[in-house]
């Protein structure tokens, strides 16, 4: 599953324009200046090309840390080119490493100061359809108009099925679905189309750890070794690891155990045959990549162990624990694990990011991390239950425990499975998920109730359209 985006800026529309400009010129000569700097590993001098709202997202502390954890070790651009630039405005660049390959997207705004500074992994460029794109949205109301030019440029790219939206804003429910829910089948997906929701699965089962430290089961700050076998306890790696680290990706622990790969019989399935022995054997020898509690480090491996521990404690599979403790007080009817013949009837055929046909995956051990299906009513009702959490019912405490603030360093803060964002310059819980055929994307205020949901039945991210419906919705 793809890593949580942390910081979310400008982002462009895909109109594409041919030919040389003033402003491909200004933008090139910043991405010169860029490329120099980089080189001579110069963060502070990066980042004085930037104009206010990206220094409004990300502190100098903040950009410094990105660039010499995380990009600087990667090594010297080596070359870079252009590869496109969209709407006279988005300058997109390959950079070619000595290991690997990057792109960086920059726009600049009306000082010529760099305002969206994205770095991705390098994708070759997707053409659009051929043919106007099917959808629901009848463009009756301004934000009718505001979602579908946000959502124009995903759902017109080539490697692109389907997508369903659900928004909440000023105490309205709206869907808005657009595509097929299999290539040529000339069906709308719905609000009530499953989709695989990927790793926010993730803030379930951080749901479901709430609801046990309110139960008196377990403490955020018990030891990860008191429910493990004493062959595991005995591994002095993990003695510092707490239950609230598994929960905020602040454990130490890497993103994947390095045997996954050995128990693997599917590549397109990589977590189907993953079993507990399998996670136990691991963690008998495990080492950390830092402190735990010092340092944020998205792990799939941790939530997966995390949701091992509760299936301990409760006697109960995830899947049970997710029906009864959250799915059946909000009503979220199609939301599971594994589907019913009916619910499969609804799930949508999945592709990967080049558009072809893929498997859905399936879980076993590691299911905690990203195993559920679901629609964009269900998550509209979870939206909804996350932002009204004034009830005394045992599943509104345990809502509210996860909102709280467990991890901050810099601009970056955790609670218990959510991420806390700036969009627009505007905090608000998020969380995403992707697997090889699915993309999902989930914000909500609790202070504005506002929230936005979609879900896409490609491996194509829809990070970028999402944030764009959300920064075009803040307008109103």
């Amino acid at each position: 599953m793809r890593s949580v985006i942390l910081f979310f800026l400008v982002l462009a529309f895909s109109i594409r324009v041919y030919g040389q400009s003033t402003q491909q010129h200004k933008v090139d000569s910043v991405f010169q200046l860029v490329k120099q700097y980089y080189n001579a590993r110069q963060p502070d001098s990066i980042y004085a090309l930037a104009g206010e709202k990206f220094h409004a997202a990300l502190t100098p502390e903040t950009f410094r840390y990105v660039c010499t954890s995380q990009l600087f070790p990667i090594g010297a651009i080596k070359y870079a080119s252009l590869m496109s630039f969209v709407n006279n405005q988005l300058g997109t660049y390959k950079l070619e490493f000595e290991t690997t390959n990057l792109q960086l997207q920059i726009t600049l705004d009306d000082k010529n100061k760099i305002e969206l500074f994205l770095f991705q992994p390098f994708k070759k460029q997707v053409s659009d359809k051929l043919y106007t794109v099917a959808s629901s949205n009848l463009l009756r109301t301004e934000s009718d108009k505001k979602v579908d030019s946000a959502v124009q440029s995903y759902i017109k790219k080539s490697n692109t099925v389907g997508l369903s939206i659900g928004i909440v804003q000023h105490g309205k429910i709206s869907t808005y679905n657009y595509g097929e829910t299999k290539l040529g089948n000339h069906h709308l997906p719905d609000a009530n189309t499953l989709f695989e929701i990927g790793s926010i699965s993730k803030t379930f089962t951080a749901t479901l750890l709430a609801f046990y430290v309110n139960e008196g089961k377990l403490k955020l700050t018990d030891p990860i070794i008191k429910y493990l076998p004493d062959s595991i306890a005995s591994n002095k790696a993990l003695a510092d690891i707490t239950i609230e680290t598994l929960s905020n990706h602040t454990s130490g622990l890497p993103r994947l155990p390095d045997n996954l790969g050995n128990h693997s019989m599917d590549p397109f399935d990589p977590y189907r045959d993953y079993k507990k022995n399998d996670l136990f054997t691991y963690l008998k020898t495990a080492r950390l990549n830092s402190k735990p509690g010092e340092k944020y480090a998205y792990s799939n491996l941790a939530v997966g162990l995390l949701g091992t521990i509760l299936e301990q404690i409760s006697g109960k599979t995830y899947e049970q624990m997710v029906e009864e403790i959250i799915c059946k007080p909000l009503n979220m009817n199609n939301t599971a694990q594994h589907l019913s013949a009916a619910q499969q009837a609804k799930f949508v055929t999945v592709y990967n990011e080049e558009g072809k046909e893929t498997p859905a995956w399936n879980f076993a051990t590691l299911a905690p991390c990203g195993a559920l299906r679901s629609t964009v009513n269900d998550l509209l009702n979870y939206a909804a239950a996350q932002m009204s959490t004034n009830s005394v019912d045992k599943l509104s405490g345990a809502i509210a425990l996860t909102l709280k603030v467990t991890f901050s360093d810099k601009d970056l803060q955790l609670g218990l499975g959510w991420h806390i964002i700036k969009i627009g310059g505007v905090a608000y819980y998020f969380h995403n998920g992707g697997t090889y055929g699915c993309s999902s994307f989930l914000v909500f205020d609790p202070q504005k109730n506002f929230a936005v949901v979609l879900l896409s039945n490609s491996g194509e991210s829809v990070d970028a359209t999402g944030a764009e419906i959300v920064k075009k919705l803040q307008q109103k």
